[in-house]
């Protein structure tokens, strides 16, 4: 029993809850869920200037959750696209994501708020530097490479 509580120890009450589904999924006591479990998204062809993103589209808690973990790799140009509800101070973090991502935040009008650097298998939090309603996760170093910063546009939202 300890090794599921100690999980949830010193952690904030949508973590432990968050925590505790991952743990219940990968033992396969959840029905719906694992792991292993691949879950096909909606997918939106956005842009960058003259780049072209093959963005997964996760609008709803269970897939943002999720995200890009567990994955191995990327395809080039691909990524995924967070969609909230409305405009907050977004947070994410690399727990399970085994490749190394870049992140843009991205107000209404698909303004870059910020970009951060993620390592994988972390727990640390990379938050957006205004409340955005939209993240783009890519392969770490993709927005650099191209030139794109914070005050860009990433078009192709709505």
């Amino acid at each position: 029993m300890c090794k599921w509580l100690c999980l949830f120890r010193q952690r904030s009450p949508r973590a432990a809850l968050f925590s505790l589904l991952v743990a219940l999924a990968m033992s396969g006591s959840l029905p719906f869920a694992s792991a292993q479990t691949v879950v096909t998204l909606p997918v939106k062809q956005l842009s960058a200037g003259m780049h072209v993103i093959r963005a997964e589209v996760a609008s709803n808690y269970e897939t943002r959750a999720r995200g890009l973990m567990y994955r191995k790799e990327l395809a080039p140009n691909a990524g995924m696209l967070f969609v909230f509800n409305e405009p907050a101070v977004q947070c994410f973090w690399m727990r399970n994501t085994l490749i190394p991502l870049s992140i843009a935040f991205l107000s209404d009008d698909g303004t870059i708020t910020n970009i951060a650097d993620m390592a994988p298998m972390t727990e640390n939090s990379h938050c957006s530097s205004a409340p955005v309603r939209f993240a783009l996760e890519m392969e770490q170093g993709w927005f650099a490479k191209r030139g794109i910063s914070a005050g860009k546009k990433i078009g192709g939202l709505q």
